[in-house]
């Protein structure tokens, strides 16, 4: 495989609505593969006549009609290989591509973890304990990923800020979706069970912090900087030294109809 492999991840709450944006983001970025979530696309609807013409005609999607959605769009050649239907759910939060062949293929997994709702009580919140469920199997899919596939890699809006200094103030979002103990605690053994590297943490070790989301509903998100980083790349242990280098596009969510979420975007030296 030629080397080197930049992969992003970007959660773009509607690719038709910001089609502009993502298309933006590949003519300033070039990324070999770009993992989206929540796409809110129906497959048939969705934009592939652009992804192709901007170069990524590789393409790899799972969409239902107004909610979640995953793709995987590439400039290299891919063979999409599986959609899972986590928890028993049809509900597109989940799809796989190969990328390369033989020895050298690498598996990209790209996930949208349930938000969970605003109720951290699993008793009292249908979507919370969706979210919890979801994240459990992510346990068991990561220790079979670690025993089966070593040069795997998972990617996606897991929804869960795992680390202290992953979100703005970690003493005042204990007890918010997206930051409980119990969540915080699921993410991190998903990345134990699968031995995972957590690409960004690599490169951006605590106690710096680290945000790849910022909430709409802040007047001056900038200014406030009251962000969760809920987006990941985590790679599988065969792949961990081939980490090369990383960066959040913290700008993208200044541009005209931003998603909530920017990308992610890491560069493997497969050399």
């Amino acid at each position: 495989m030629p080397s080197p492999l930049t992969i992003a991840t970007w959660n773009i709450n509607s690719v038709r609505l910001r089609l502009d944006q993502v298309l933006r983001f590949l003519l300033e970025q070039h990324p070999d593969v770009l993992c989206l979530q929540e796409t809110k696309c129906p497959d048939d609807l969705f934009p592939r006549g652009a992804f192709a013409k901007a170069g990524y005609g590789y393409q790899a999607i799972a969409g239902i009609k107004g909610y979640n959605g995953v793709a995987i769009l590439s400039r290299r050649p891919i063979t999409p290989c599986e959609k899972r239907d986590m928890c028993g759910k049809p509900d597109a939060r989940h799809i796989a591509a190969t990328i390369g062949q033989g020895a050298d293929a690498i598996r990209i997994h790209n996930f949208y973890v349930p938000a969970g709702g605003d109720l951290p009580d699993p008793e009292a919140n249908p979507k919370f304990a969706h979210k919890l469920a979801f994240v459990e199997e992510l346990q068991r899919f990561s220790e079979t990923t670690r025993r089966n596939d070593p040069r795997a890699i998972l990617v996606g809006d897991l929804n869960i800020a795992p680390l202290e200094h992953d979100v703005w103030s970690h003493k005042q979002l204990l007890d918010v979706v997206s930051h409980t103990p119990v969540e915080t605690r699921g993410l991190t053994e998903a990345i134990s069970a699968g031995e995972w590297v957590d690409a960004m943490r690599v490169l951006k070790p605590e106690p710096e912090k680290v945000y790849s989301w910022w909430s709409y509903r802040s007047p001056d998100w900038d200014k406030a900087d009251k962000g969760r980083r809920l987006d990941h790349v985590w790679l599988g242990r065969a792949l961990g030294d081939t980490l090369h280098s990383g960066q959040i596009l913290r700008e993208t969510r200044g541009w005209e109809r931003p998603s909530d979420h920017v990308p992610v975007m890491v560069t493997l030296d497969l050399g």
